[in-house]
């Protein structure tokens, strides 16, 4: 899989504009050296969404295409598999029965529920008969699946079976304008009664899947324009927003994939397995699962509970795992764990052997060439850990450490690649190639079909035109979001002169590889009149092994920063038996010692990384309990809701401030 001997990963289509006319300034324009003489045309059956499905079915009947594992007294069995020819005929059978309830081409139709085969037929009957999958989620927030129902004026809704208590709550008012519900499975007799009285029909997919046979209807096949899902994404304040995603949008994604792949020696076959954990209401996961259908490989589903991922990467053996950086950074933390209950002469040899593969990755040869004898006498049983047969890692979502990242693409046998990417932007707008060490830490270079640039940002002082190029991610492309719907305003305000306004901070270097550094809104003044970034500050105050997470305050009214930190278990227990405490974790966090301990340990970071006085935390918070989605915290793709975190510690934070105003005012009474 050599790729790219050259390093050439991309092309310059426009150079970087000062500042003018009050216009911004803005760096140049970078495209992917796939799409040099302009972005690659679509195959004429391969134009919509349906047509990567419809084709697959039709190359590929007999190959195993969705897979789940049954649990039988709540144990979960080996994977069954469903063919592609069997789930055409199920999307051909619940289309038919849609139509059959009088569901119009154009109607909305909602999907609820974690991720199974039903969901990919449902999504797939969608697909064939113009109709608009608009996935449900409910940690979106309180409220959202209402909201969401009621703003995209949906018909019908399939779900699985533990969600129908949520839409017949007398909370979900909108409810009332479904038509009819389907069950992933089955029903109960109350539940069925009070959908009814709630003027909804509710269905077992098995008696769903039979209006269809019945009552058949030949597929509607959508046109490459039509909108083919309505995405709802959280911001980190306000109402869901729903991205509008065309079938033209979803077949490029697939096809600029596909010409990515190409480009190595190891590529993507029938014979590939993807486990699928990360959301299918989320874009990451959908989009890996499009391209698999176009490969005809096959996808298999974890059994519904993310602490036991690993029996389910055992039991399938995948050869692509997606993930975001927490799951990574469990995997990291697993394998250190694991070597450090070695013997001490077996770890020495470990490390011996990672650092002379990582030296031999980085003076340019591939993980499989670097060293295949610490392959075989060290990494292999880091790969049997993740299953044995995976060759592809990828983690999206939010930046890895470059520690992890390295870690990984040196000990795991296979390739590990990150990528950079919005809902609006279907997924990944950059990605890393493999086996480049020169793109570790980066969010890599422009996909196929996408260009980007950066734009000057004055009151952070980012300057696309300076050294080095740091400003807001703009990225134009066929790629790229229709707008948000029912939202002119907010859409007009993302996507000005074609390009779409992402709100993160990048740092560009000059051949066209980014890194996200920081976020747009996640800014600023304290009372001195000074601008702080804080997504940069929590990146950098996270190194610590006691820190967990952190979340970092500034009042505008006050000259110094506070935080709230989450630290991390297993760190904070061996710092309390090595100080004498005891106790549990909770009891250990209210210690005034280990507040102490923390905070020299971030002011050591401060310094270490030249922070300003000002980017000093002065006081902390600890708050044994992760940061979640349950106490409205963070969104669903682990963001800090800072509007809602400010409400919860509020009398913490005043806390804090208070005995700094004591401190400072007995400092000035001396």
């Amino acid at each position: 899989m050599e790729a790219n001997p050259k390093n050439t990963f991309t092309v310059k289509v426009e150079d970087g504009k000062p500042g003018k006319d009050g216009h911004l300034a803005v760096g140049p324009v970078f495209r992917s050296v796939l799409a040099k003489d302009g972005f690659p045309q679509l195959e004429a059956d391969m134009k919509t969404s349906w047509d990567v499905f419809r084709v697959a079915a039709d190359k590929y009947p007999n190959n195993r295409m969705l897979g789940w594992r049954p649990l039988k007294d709540g144990v979960p069995g080996p994977y069954l598999w469903k063919s592609y020819k069997e789930v055409y005929n199920e999307v051909l059978q619940v289309g038919s029965a849609l139509h059959e309830l009088g569901v119009q081409p154009g109607s909305r139709i909602g999907i609820y529920g974690t991720n199974c085969p039903q969901w990919i037929v449902a999504m797939q009957a969608c697909n064939g008969y113009s109709l608009i999958c608009v996935p449900l989620y409910d940690t979106l927030g309180a409220g959202a699946v209402d909201y969401i129902i009621d703003h995209a004026e949906i018909d019908a809704v399939f779900i699985q079976d533990k969600k129908i208590k949520e839409i017949l709550s007398p909370n979900c008012k909108s409810a009332k304008r479904l038509k009819a519900l389907v069950t992933f499975t089955s029903a109960t007799r109350e539940q069925i009664k009070e959908a009814d009285q709630n003027g909804m029909k509710m269905y077992s997919w098995h008696d769903f899947l039979k209006v269809g046979k019945v009552n058949p209807r030949q597929p509607c096949p959508p046109q490459a324009n039509d909108i083919c899902t309505i995405m709802y994404t959280s911001g980190t304040s306000g109402q869901p927003k729903g991205v509008m995603l065309t079938h033209e949008s979803h077949a490029m994604y697939v096809k600029g994939v596909d010409l990515f792949m190409d480009q190595f020696d190891d590529k993507m076959t029938t014979d590939d397995v993807f486990l699928s954990f990360l959301p299918l209401a989320h874009i990451l996961d959908r989009m890996i699962e499009e391209y698999f259908f176009h490969k005809g490989a096959s996808i298999g589903y974890y059994h519904g509970d993310l602490n036991a991922l690993r029996d389910d990467i055992q039991e399938l053996k995948p050869t692509l795992l997606v993930g975001v950086p927490r799951v990574y950074e469990r995997i990291y933390e697993g394998i250190l764990k694991a070597i450090a209950e070695l013997r001490p002469l077996r770890r020495v040899i470990f490390n011996a052997l990672y650092n002379r593969k990582l030296a031999s990755m980085k003076s340019g040869y591939s993980h499989k060439t670097a060293s295949p004898f610490a392959d075989m006498l060290a990494f292999r049983k880091v790969k049997a850990r993740l299953g044995g047969r995976l060759r592809l890692l990828i983690s999206g979502g939010a930046p890895l450490s470059s520690e992890i990242e390295e870690f990984l693409r040196v000990t795991t046998c296979a390739y590990f690649i990150q990528g950079y990417g919005l809902t609006e932007t279907l997924g990944p707008s950059t990605v890393c190639y493999i086996d480049d060490m020169s793109l570790v830490g980066s969010a890599g270079v422009p996909a196929t079909y996408t260009e980007i640039r950066l734009e000057e940002v004055p009151e952070m002082g980012y300057d696309p035109l300076g050294v080095p190029s740091r400003g807001e991610v703009c990225i134009r492309g066929k790629s790229l979001f229709a707008g948000y719907y029912k939202n002119p305003e907010l859409t007009n305000e993302a996507i000005v002169d074609g390009w779409f306004h992402t709100g993160d901070i990048g740092e560009m270097t000059p051949d066209g590889i980014l890194k996200i550094i920081d976020r747009k809104k996640n800014i600023f003044k304290l009372s001195q009149g000074e601008y702080v970034a804080v997504e940069y500050l929590e990146k950098v105050y996270g190194f610590p092994p006691l820190v967990e997470d952190i979340w970092v305050y500034g009042d505008s009214f006050r000259s110094n920063l506070v935080a709230v930190v989450n630290p991390h278990e297993e760190n904070t227990m061996k710092w309390a038996e090595s100080n004498g405490y005891k106790g549990s974790f909770s009891e250990i966090c209210k210690l005034e010692g280990l507040k102490e301990y923390i905070l020299k340990e971030l002011t050591a970071v401060a310094q270490k990384n030249k922070l300003r006085g000002f980017e000093y935390i002065k006081g902390i918070v600890l708050d044994p309990i992760p940061f979640d989605i349950e106490r409205d915290l963070v969104t669903a793709t682990m963001k800090k809701r800072r509007n809602n975190m400010l409400k919860y510690y509020q009398p913490e934070i005043d806390t804090v401030y208070k005995k700094l105003d004591a401190q400072n005012n007995a400092a000035k009474a001396k």
